[in-house]
């Protein structure tokens, strides 16, 4: 279902100029077309996170119509605000599939093995954002770029056939009692206390690399690559999205590893390395000639691998019946960063162009150092 879910996410920065071109929209209408799928998310993820508590399942059916709803709104064009709302409907009902997944993950699937479950569901959906970005290199250039957004989420619709074996799955699945619709906590409040308040630094530290790597992803993918591409490399969609499918394919290739290694060494010092990694490939994709451009791109690739390294460090400090509240949270700080990013990007490209990606890199070496430099304590 992750896989399937995130078909169109690769699709679409690929189809950004394009997108822009027809609608006529200026540099900081399109960059805020691109970040209102992340806008949508961050104030979706609360709500969804409350709601996902006691309705796992419900949060999983509706997760795909609302995804479509807002596929059909953007591939129908139309004015600049008509754009902002199907993305805006595309990034709520992500939300609602990605969140879901993460908390049965995360409350269900804890322990030793955690990195690894979560850079294997990460491995899907990048095979997802993969399939994206082949596919728009592959189509003709004479089908229009709203015709190829809708083959991208044609791929939801799979997610319909799975739907019950998931269900089944699901432990409690088939409660049928009362439960409220909106909980922070699937138990009462005296069994379910608090476990971050012993270590608020880490918490702090999971979050602030949250929001890091999206901002930096967000503005690497959705705005840096596909504008600089286009512009300054005279690059087509097919050149753009080869670019892009570089660092997809690096990253499939180290998820799995990578996770292997946190569940060995840590998930702290892993993901410290990971933000120095991220921090120089910021800066060769946004400064560097095309060839330095495609070894950004890998480098790229190499810290998206992480990705899901913070979730670790939370879920350390989350008791079981809170994951759903507390991954909510998190993804404030994330889908807020993956809003900031392109339309930042795109507020700063006339006139501070490289504003963004200097602050950005130094903002990822400055959390990989403090990540490397604290400390480990011993789990309670």
């Amino acid at each position: 279902m992750t896989g399937a879910n995130t078909v169109s996410l690769g699709a679409f920065p690929a189809l950004l100029p394009e997108l822009g071109a027809s609608a006529g929209l200026a540099d900081w209408q399109l960059g805020a077309v691109a970040g209102a799928f992340g806008f949508a998310r961050m104030l979706t993820d609360v709500p969804v996170g409350l709601f996902i508590t006691h309705h796992l399942g419900r949060a999983l059916r509706l997760g795909p119509l609302v995804l479509l709803a807002g596929a059909l709104l953007v591939a129908g064009g139309g004015t600049f605000g008509m754009l902002l709302l199907g993305r805006a409907l595309m990034g709520a009902g992500h939300t609602l599939a990605t969140l879901a997944c993460l908390t049965a993950i995360l409350r269900y699937r804890a322990g030793s093995g955690l990195a690894s479950a979560l850079a294997a569901t990460e491995l899907a959906a990048m095979f997802g954002v993969l399939a994206g970005a082949a596919l728009t290199a592959l189509l003709p250039r004479a089908v229009q770029w709203n015709a190829a957004l809708l083959l991208a989420c044609a791929p939801v619709l799979l997610t319909v056939a799975l739907l019950p074996a998931l269900r089944r799955a699901l432990p409690g699945a088939g409660r049928q009692d009362a439960r409220p619709l909106f909980a922070r906590s699937s138990e009462p409040p005296a069994a379910a206390a608090p476990a971050s308040a012993a270590r608020p630094g880490l918490v702090v530290l999971a979050a602030t690399a949250g929001a890091a790597i999206a901002i930096s992803y967000a503005t690497v993918e959705q705005f840096v690559i596909p504008v600089r591409g286009s512009r300054e490399f005279a690059l087509e969609r097919a050149g753009i999205a080869r670019l892009l499918m570089l660092g997809q394919v690096i990253d499939i290739l180290t998820l799995l590893p990578l996770g292997a290694l946190a569940d060995r060494r840590g998930a702290r010092p892993v993901l410290g390395v990971v933000l120095l990694v991220f921090a120089t490939a910021m800066g060769l994709v946004a400064f560097g000639t095309l060839p330095l451009v495609a070894l950004g791109c890998a480098l790229y690739g190499l810290a998206m691998a992480g990705w899901t390294l913070p979730l670790g460090l939370l879920r350390s400090v989350t008791p079981p019946a809170q994951v759903a509240w507390r991954t909510a949270l998190y993804r404030v700080a994330v889908d807020g960063g993956m809003c900031l990013g392109p339309l930042l990007a795109g507020i700063l490209a006339a006139r501070h162009a490289g504003a963004l990606p200097i602050a950005m890199a130094a903002a990822l070496a400055v959390t990989g150092v403090a990540l490397l430099a604290r400390r480990p304590r011993p789990s309670v």
